[in-house]
């Protein structure tokens, strides 16, 4: 068994308490048991989960695992004190808000040979698996993802390539490895709205945009343009419901790495897609903080 604790108790980590407290029967969640859940805020008890500090969290010999589910400004830091505890450590995307900070926390898991599994729950929504299905042994010609949605407070959530880096997983899990061929952002500050545009190219030198958009009322939804010899997809393909929820899937699948359970194969390509993800998260902050160049 290993012992977890949740931190942070937004949706998410009330989703994650749920889940850790009603296992399904005989999946690898049933080798996880909640030892307790971290907040600032003061709860006592959720449900039978009670509330450590995170110290006792971080000391205890108990505890093996922590699920991190706290705003994205703290993923890094969070992630960081449990590793160095020695914990396996479960965490949202995006697990930090720069590249650089993501490739220093990967090494450290693997020099202190901790499973360092980020949530990808995007990948596992019956949608998006019929969308891949769909998407296979085809010809891109060329394609748009466009996402609106809410505003979001930056100071915590990051750069918009950042947070809305499910929708930069996507374009890489069903195109492949991509190259930023320029990024750009407007802001209308009196409006609060935010318009950011991102122009790929694929490795067979075909193009792709990601649009992510966000203003006050802006509902939350995905359109896609997918074009390719054979012809375009404009709508997502009929999917049925999941039995098993989202976060229950992405806690299965961490309780299988805890177990040994997953192909060294899979976990290098996994590693490579997360890390290749914040990587161009990175480049497309550049190229949208660049200053503007003055023409003379």
């Amino acid at each position: 068994m290993f012992g977890t604790v949740v931190v942070g108790v937004g949706i998410a980590g009330l989703a994650r308490i749920r889940d850790l407290m009603n296992p399904m029967p005989s999946s690898p969640s049933e080798h996880l048991k909640l030892l307790g859940f971290v907040s600032r805020r003061s709860f006592g008890n959720i449900n039978e989960a009670k509330q450590i500090s995170l110290e006792d969290a971080l000391r205890s010999k108990e505890i093996q695992a922590a699920f991190i589910s706290t705003e994205n400004r703290s993923h890094e830091e969070t992630i960081r004190m449990f590793l160095e505890a020695g914990k396996h450590v479960l965490v949202e995307y995006p697990m930090a808000l720069s590249a650089k900070a993501a490739h220093e926390l990967w090494e450290m898991a693997e020099q202190k040979d901790k499973v360092l599994h980020v949530e990808h729950i995007e990948l596992l929504t019956e949608e998006y698996k019929q969308l891949k299905k769909e998407v296979a042994g085809k010809d891109l010609v060329k394609g748009t993802l466009h996402f609106t949605g809410s505003v979001l407070d930056e100071n915590k959530t990051g750069f918009p390539a950042f947070s809305g880096i499910a929708r930069l997983t996507w374009l890489i899990d069903l195109f492949g490895d991509l190259t930023v061929t320029s990024a750009t952002r407007e802001k209308q500050k009196d409006k609060n709205y935010s318009r950011m545009t991102v122009h790929f190219q694929t490795a067979n030198k075909k193009p792709l945009t990601w649009i992510e958009e966000r203003g006050p009322g802006m509902r939350r939804e995905k359109k896609i343009n997918f074009c390719f010899t054979s012809g375009c997809l404009e709508n997502f393909p009929q999917a049925p419901r999941s039995a098993v929820g989202l976060f229950m899937q992405d806690q299965n699948l961490f309780a299988k790495k805890l177990l040994g359970q997953v192909s060294k194969e899979e976990l290098a390509a996994e590693k490579w897609r997360i890390l290749r993800c914040l990587d161009l998260a990175d480049v497309i902050q550049q190229h949208c903080e660049q200053p503007e160049r003055i023409c003379h």
